[in-house]
């Protein structure tokens, strides 16, 4: 088939390397405008767009898909199906039908558990154990087309939803392909998603990431998780914001909620249950680095509180 290749950020590329290593006909890639990035804010094209340069593959960047022009350049390649992983844009009933074979989205949770921007970081939040991933076909509900297939990944108990999605990015590539082969094949069958078990998975903000100390040990440890790399969860010590890689609960120690405990090698925090282990701190303006080593350039003690 001829397809066209619908993706923006970092984990759509192991799905754009796999169908252009396919048997299929890679004829275009459709991504994100460039977007002002670093201290310069200097326009910089998304991963996408960089890799199908590479590629030597024509890159269409619309302001949106509903524009005229995008479409009739879309139409213009042809494409039987056009294959979708990480967009970030909603697509009109009008780019939907030009594709005969319809848009193909590869989403990263098991559906209709899940629907949203953000599938990974709510797995991991919500404690699930297992998770993976569906192609389906897109209609103009959100992530509620008809779905061809599905794999299955186990969620490992230190998992950052950047290492959950790296895994599900790296599989998700390979049931992607299949389903395209199936579709130009005619031997596989998009079936309706049941109505039961539908969840969403709104995209996860700033002020969603701040942890409240008197939650317990391990739905923070969840939330920490899931906000790791991005939006990156966060609390104050006075004053100022401190961003938090991984905690880890400590069952052996009991403190009051928000407050710190310092020795030579460690800080704990206080939660509504155990304390928990700091791991990586990144104080405000300052670069990452051990929560202990914090601690000394701050000269923290015990008694002192986060947020």
């Amino acid at each position: 088939m001829r397809l066209v290749f619908a993706g923006t950020p970092e984990p759509a590329l192991p799905a754009l390397e796999a169908v252009a290593a396919s048997r299929h006909e890679l004829v275009g890639v459709v991504t994100r405008p460039d977007a002002p990035a670093g201290r310069g804010r200097r326009l910089v094209a998304s991963p996408v767009a960089r890799r199908a340069a590479e590629l030597g593959v024509p890159v269409l960047k619309p302001e949106h898909p509903r524009d005229p022009d995008f479409q009739a350049e879309l139409r213009a390649l042809a494409p039987d199906c056009c294959p979708v992983v990480a967009y970030g844009a909603m697509l009109p009933q009008s780019a939907l039908d030009i594709p005969p074979h319809g848009w193909v989205n590869l989403h990263f949770s098991l559906l209709p558990a899940w629907r949203g921007a953000a599938p990974v970081q709510h797995a991991l939040w919500a404690g699930d154990e297992v998770t993976g991933a569906t192609t389906f076909r897109i209609v103009r509900a959100l992530d509620a087309g008809p779905t061809f297939g599905v794999m299955t990944e186990r969620i490992r108990p230190t998992d950052t939803s950047g290492d959950l999605l790296e895994r599900l990015a790296e599989g998700g590539a390979e049931l992607l392909v299949r389903t395209l082969d199936g579709i130009e094949d005619g031997d596989i069958e998009a079936r309706e998603q049941p109505s039961e078990g539908v969840s969403l998975a709104p995209k996860v903000e700033v002020a969603d990431a701040e942890v409240d100390w008197s939650r317990p040990a391990v739905a923070l440890d969840r939330q920490v998780r899931a906000c790791t790399p991005a939006p990156g969860a966060w609390s104050t010590y006075d004053g100022e914001r401190l961003k938090l890689g991984p905690v880890r609960p400590d069952p052996e120690r009991s403190l009051e909620p928000g407050v710190l405990e310092v020795s030579k090698n460690a800080v704990h925090v206080g939660t509504g249950t155990c304390a928990v282990l700091l791991g990586a701190v990144q104080p405000f303006g300052k670069k990452q680095m051990p929560a202990a080593d914090w601690a000394r350039g701050a000269r923290l003690v015990s008694g002192g509180r986060l947020g």
